[in-house]
This record gives C-alpha cells, structure tokens and sequence, in this order.
C-alpha cells in the first residue's frame, strides 16, 4: 500500500525496502524532522498536547498520550498530575489491544499463503478488547478487570489452558513452533507464526539491543540524560538515531525485564516475531503483584526532570520503546517537541535490518516481507 498525497500521510511518511540495494532501506517521517513537530505543537498545554499527538501517531495514541503526559508532569515538576501516577495496568491492557490489532489485521496480509489473508477472524470471537474505538479504562480496578477477562477469553477460546502454563511450556522457541504447527488449522496467529517458522528462522540478523533503560537507576539516570542531550544538539537526531553511537534495535524483545537472559539468546526474523505473541501472553498473566520492588516491570514507563521546565518521558509499548522530550516556555506552553519511536530505530538506513535486506538477492521481495514483519514499522511500508 502506497501512502495517499493528504496532507497527513505526508506527514506520516512511508518506508521501502530494497533487497539486493544499498541501503537496504529507505525513507522517513517528515512529522519528525525539521521541527514539523514543534511547530504543531507550539504553544500547545495539558491534554490538547495529547490529543494533538493521539491524531498524528494514531496506531499507538495511547502510548503517546501517555508519554506526553508523563513528560509534561516532570517538566513542570508536577506530581499530582493525574497521569504523574496513572497505573501500569492501563499501559498493560492498551499493549494488549496493540499486539491483537497487529496479529489480527497485519500479520495475515504479509503471508505468502494468500489463503491466510482470507481466513475469518473467527477466533477473535468474544474478545474483551475490541480492536477499534476502544474504550480505555479509566482507573486501576477496571483495567485489572478488563485484563482478567482477556486472560479468562485467551484460556478458554484460544490456548484451551491457564495463561502461565502455556507460558512455562512454551518458552523455548522450538516448543513455541510446535504448538503453532499443531494449532494453524484452527488459529489463524498460530498459522501465521507456522508459515514464517522455517524462512524466518534462517535469518538472523545482527542483534544489537538499545538498552537505554536499566535494573539499576543511576546507570539509568546517566543514560537517559546523555540520550536527551543527544536529542537536543541533533535537531533530526529522531529520524535516525543511534546509540554510543551505533544503530540499535528496540522490540517487545529488548525489554527491559529480558535484559539479564540476553546474553544467551539467539535472535532470527521468527523469534523476533514470536516476541509479539508470547508479549501479549505475558501481558495477560500479569497481576496486581506481578511489579514488585527491586525487580523490572513488565513494562516500564517513567519521566525524568532536565533542566528548567524540560523533560525526558519514556514507555515501553506495542513496538518497543517509546521517548518524548520536551522543552516548555514559561507560560508552560511548548517550546520545543520531539519523539523517538521504534520505527525510527529499527528502520535506520545502517542499522540491522536494512543491511540484511541489503544483502538479499535482488528482487527476493518475500524474504523482505518476512524482515519487515519481523520489524513491524508503524506506518506504510513497501518492498
């Protein structure tokens, strides 16, 4: 699908990938380059900020509206702000709605089994999370509400068992691809996952996590401060970052609770795309005791105050990890906007996958396709 020349898309932007090319990818976000941003957001305070960038980032709106709140609050060194505190689960559950609507409507459409994308959405049947104009959850008690009744729907309609024991079994990514091949008659994911098992598991490309947020939070601190002074010297730092100065990838993968098992992992295309699934799993087993002190959080999200009326905010969502950094005035309007999102770290002409694409044989589009789901890019996205 090719962008349309509204105005919005323009500002949307669009990626290609070109196998057998240098660079492997190309393209870009023009809302994020050249200070598009800040201008649409100039003199903008409280929620007109969110909803502002609800309307240009509107697959992950939640997210944003989220991580703009949270760096408004730490600017302004406000902590009674209403989303200062907002609960983790209402991260949690708008997580979950991402993950589904991205298996749901995407994955069948980048099959090589046209007969995929056909299939019914049988088996979203009963689903607590409707996919569009969700009602999110207003407060802690019905967000562990709503997450229980996906966890009771996903054990009775979709594993046909608890959440954490097909969790515990299904851990090891050759466990997980069995299931999927015993499912994919009558799961459409399962099939999905099935089809890409084999020609995705032979591509690995080089792993290099972003790990900007850490266990221990003065390391964390550190980090974040001298990836924000990186986004204030570099006006289009956003489009294509980098990280001690070197291209990183971000995913539901590269979380900050799986960076102690790392070391030993093996990534390919499939289990990047596994990922997905067994996030959304692990999202839908989640408690209220599953964040305790001391330990990582399922899924992270915070704000750090920078210099007067300047913040950091970040949130891990859907695609990865998500960044806004903000300068107000001092009116508390903004001065200066910018958002780092997964896309733009994932997608980076020299980073891993556009070098894999790059050494594909020219016009081998279908192992393209399988890197750019693997990658999942939050706009258009061509081979």
């Amino acid at each position: 699908m090719k962008p349309s020349a509204n105005t919005w898309d323009a500002l949307a932007g669009a990626y290609q990938l070109r196998p057998g090319q240098h660079p492997g990818v190309i393209g870009q976000r023009p809302v994020l380059g050249a200070g598009k941003l800040a201008q649409l957001l100039a003199g903008q305070r409280g929620e007109q900020i969110g909803a502002t960038l609800s309307s240009v980032f509107t697959l992950c709106a939640h997210a944003h509206r989220r991580t703009a709140a949270l760096a408004l609050a730490a600017a302004q060194h406000d902590t009674t702000h209403p989303h200062q505190a907002q609960p983790p689960v209402l991260l949690y559950v708008e997580t979950a709605r991402d993950h589904l609507r991205s298996i749901a409507l995407d994955w069948p459409q980048r099959q090589p089994d046209a007969t995929v994308a056909a299939q019914t959405m049988a088996w979203l049947r009963d689903c607590p999370l409707p996919l569009a104009t969700p009602r999110i959850p207003g407060d802690a008690t019905t967000g562990w509400q709503t997450l229980a009744k996906l966890r009771a729907w996903l054990e009775d309609s979709v594993l046909h068992q608890p959440v954490p024991r097909w969790l515990s079994e299904h851990q090891h990514p050759d466990a997980l691809a069995n299931w999927c091949r015993t499912q994919a008659t009558q799961l459409a994911p399962a099939r999905c996952l099935a089809n890409w098992h084999t020609p995705a598991s032979a591509l690995a490309p080089e792993t290099r996590l972003l790990k900007l947020l850490d266990l221990d939070p003065t390391r964390q601190t550190v980090q974040l401060r001298q990836l924000a002074q990186a986004l204030m010297s570099e006006p289009d730092f956003v489009q294509q970052p980098t990280w001690l100065g070197q291209c990183a990838e971000t995913g539901p993968w590269a979380r900050l609770r799986h960076h102690p098992m790392q070391a030993s992992t093996r990534h390919t295309a499939w289990t990047r795309l596994a990922a997905r699934w067994s996030d959304l799993m692990e999202i839908a087993a989640a408690t209220p005791d599953t964040d305790q002190p001391g330990t990582a959080p399922l899924l992270s999200s915070g704000a750090l105050a920078l210099a007067n009326g300047q913040a950091l905010a970040w949130c891990e969502m859907a695609r990865g990890l998500l960044l806004h950094w903000v300068q107000l005035d001092a009116q508390g309007g903004v001065q200066d906007y910018r958002v780092l999102a997964p896309t733009e770290w994932n997608f980076h002409p020299n980073g891993a996958l556009a070098r894999a694409v790059a050494a594909l044989p020219p016009g081998d589009t279908e192992t393209a396709r399988i890197l750019a789901a693997a990658y999942d890019p939050c706009v258009a996205c061509t081979v």
